[in-house]
């Protein structure tokens, strides 16, 4: 049993799945802004955006759903959007569906 093994989640879910179920239950929300998106290979797209707590910039990306897709607008560059944060690591965000 290798050092890496006794840190894996035992219950078998997806690291990224718990993180985003952890913001949505207690995650605190911000008001943050779209900088940037690109179009990946496989076709989805990934979007950069910034987001201030305290005076200190956060900057950020998240691959879309295929429903936060449909909402062009939404995530356009420029736009507004609010950010789902941990209160006590600034650096784990989310963005609000």
């Amino acid at each position: 049993m290798g050092i890496f093994n006794f840190f894996r989640r035992k219950d078998g879910r997806d690291p990224e799945e718990v993180r985003r179920e952890f913001l949505l239950t207690h995650g605190r929300i911000t008001d943050g802004r779209i900088i940037d998106s690109e179009i990946m290979p496989d076709g989805r797209e990934i979007v950069f955006y910034m987001y201030t707590l305290g005076g200190v910039d956060f900057e950020s990306s998240e691959i879309l759903t295929e429903e936060q897709q449909r909402d062009q607008l939404k995530y356009a560059p420029g736009s507004k959007i609010g950010v789902r944060y941990d209160s006590k690591n600034h650096g784990n965000s989310m963005l609000q569906e």
